[in-house]
């Protein structure tokens, strides 16, 4: 598909530039000659990747994804030809320390989004993401699809599952027809690492940032399986997503899961073990039991049949090109991090010669 043909020149609006998918995003968008609008509330983390490709932006919003009238007043002002709506509390631990914050940037930053596209009334895509922790999780192990039953024990998850139940009463009562401006489409990713993730309680940026000063990494839940996938992989579905639904009359209203193949789902301690023999070998972690305090689900898999069907995407990266992908990444960046960005564009190139 020729991404520099459709989005070369045009204004898209991503809320949530700032973080670690949001960043990639910018920079993946900007190599197609894309004039990337930035909304965010704040720098996530230090470092931050977003101090790699904040150069690419046409314009950069530090707002309140809450503050409707701010955020009404940027579309307005902007115009963009579509939106991807990342911007989200997107920690699980986080949100039990910080369960209002959690429920009113997800629920509400997304009502925004939804309300102020609703009374602009004018031509635009919307692609939401969600979670894969939006589904009602029973430990599944033949991997969840699109028309899983909704849910979440704790609050993050609750959060996302609610916002999903939002997204499809907006879209009904007012997206629906086939007269509609607006075209919206939900996509739900797992657990996603590569290179410029900062964030805290993520098992690869804690294991970096520990090891890169030679002190002991803690594991919580070593044999909890999740369905780990290099984040080049969810955004290619993200954007060919938003391709389709700009081309296609028949994605409006759409959900997809973009997650691994089955091979790549893996333990914790096995990804650890990856990335430490990837990273410097030897390096020392301890299991520690979790607090038991806090629901953590032990089996999370998707099924990303449709996708594969109906947007012809599927994972190109190998459970060891993808570590191989993310070590590299962080040992440039404590190497010579003015060198991050090219480093950074050469990978993604690397992934697009997998597709052909």
């Amino acid at each position: 598909m020729d991404f520099k043909n459709l989005f070369k020149n045009k204004k898209i609006l991503i809320t949530g530039h700032t973080g670690f998918k949001g960043s990639w995003l910018t920079l993946i968008l900007r190599s197609y000659g894309a004039k990337i609008i930035g909304i965010s509330n704040q720098v996530i983390s230090k470092p931050s990747f977003y101090d790699s490709t904040r150069s690419m932006l046409y314009k950069d919003y530090f707002i309140d994804i809450r503050d409707i009238k701010s955020l009404k007043k940027i579309i307005k002002k902007e115009e963009p030809f579509c939106i991807f709506h990342l911007a989200a509390q997107s920690l699980v631990l986080k949100s039990y320390n910080n369960p209002l914050y959690t429920f009113t940037t997800n629920f509400n930053g997304t009502l925004n989004i939804l309300e102020i596209v609703r009374e602009i009334n004018r031509k635009i895509f919307v692609v939401c993401i969600t979670s894969d922790k939006s589904y009602q999780n029973i430990e599944k192990n033949t991997g969840y699809k699109e028309d899983d039953k909704l849910g979440g024990f704790d609050p993050y998850s609750a959060s996302k599952g609610s916002t999903e139940l939002l997204l499809n009463g907006y879209f009904n009562s007012f997206f629906k027809s086939k007269n509609s401006k607006i075209k919206l489409a939900i996509a739900r990713a797992g657990n996603v690492i590569g290179g410029g993730d900062w964030s805290n309680d993520r098992i690869v940026p804690d294991a970096i940032k520990q090891w890169s000063k030679n002190k002991t990494l803690v594991i919580r839940s070593p044999y909890s399986t999740r369905p780990w996938q290099h984040v080049f992989e969810p955004l290619s579905g993200y954007i060919i997503l938003m391709s389709k639904l700009i081309n296609e009359k028949n994605l409006n209203g759409e959900i997809f899961n973009f997650g691994p193949k089955n091979n790549l789902n893996k333990t914790v301690i096995e990804l650890i073990n990856a990335i430490n023999k990837n990273w410097s070998s030897n390096k020392k972690y301890i299991i520690k039991k979790k607090n038991s305090q806090f629901k953590e689900s032990k089996l999370l898999k998707l099924n990303s049949n449709k996708a594969k069907k109906i947007l012809n995407w599927e994972c190109l990266l190998n459970f060891n090109e993808t570590v191989s992908l993310t070590s590299t990444w962080y040992k440039q960046y404590y190497n010579d991090k003015s060198k991050i960005l090219d480093l950074s564009l050469e990978q993604y190139e690397y992934y697009l010669k997998k597709n052909d």
